[in-house]
C-alpha cells in the first residue's frame, strides 16, 4: 500500500514538543518491550544533557482486534528535534515486535 500525499507542506514544529506515535502489535509485553528498547538506543544517541528528559513516556492502551489478534496502544513523549522524532519512528518501524507505527 502507498500512500501520496499531493501537498508540498512541510509539517512547522517548535520543539522540543510532544509527540505521540500509535503503535500496533501482537501482544501487549512485546510491545512494552520494543518501547523500552527504542529508548535506550535513544538514549544513547542524545548527549547527556538531554538523557533525562528522554526517559519520561506515556503509554495508554488505544484497543484491541475484534479477534484479538492485535493490541493497538498510542505512545506519548517529547522529542527534541526532527531528527529524534523521525529516529523514534524509524527504530518503532523496525522493531520486530511491532506491526506498524501510525
Amino acid at each position: 500500500m502507498e500512500i501520496i500525499n499531493d501537498r508540498d507542506e512541510k509539517l512547522e514544529l517548535t520543539y522540543p514538543c510532544s509527540w505521540a506515535y500509535k503503535l500496533i502489535a501482537g501482544e501487549k509485553e512485546a510491545l512494552e518491550k520494543a518501547i523500552h528498547d527504542v529508548i535506550l538506543e535513544r538514549e544513547q544517541k542524545v548527549n547527556c544533557e538531554a538523557r533525562e528528559a528522554t526517559l519520561g513516556y506515556k503509554l495508554t492502551h488505544s484497543k484491541n482486534s475484534k479477534g484479538g489478534k492485535y493490541i493497538s496502544m498510542n505512545l506519548e513523549l517529547l522529542v527534541h528535534n526532527e531528527d529524534d522524532r523521525n529516529f523514534i519512528y524509524e527504530a518503532l518501524k523496525a522493531h520486530q515486535n511491532i506491526k506498524m507505527v501510525l
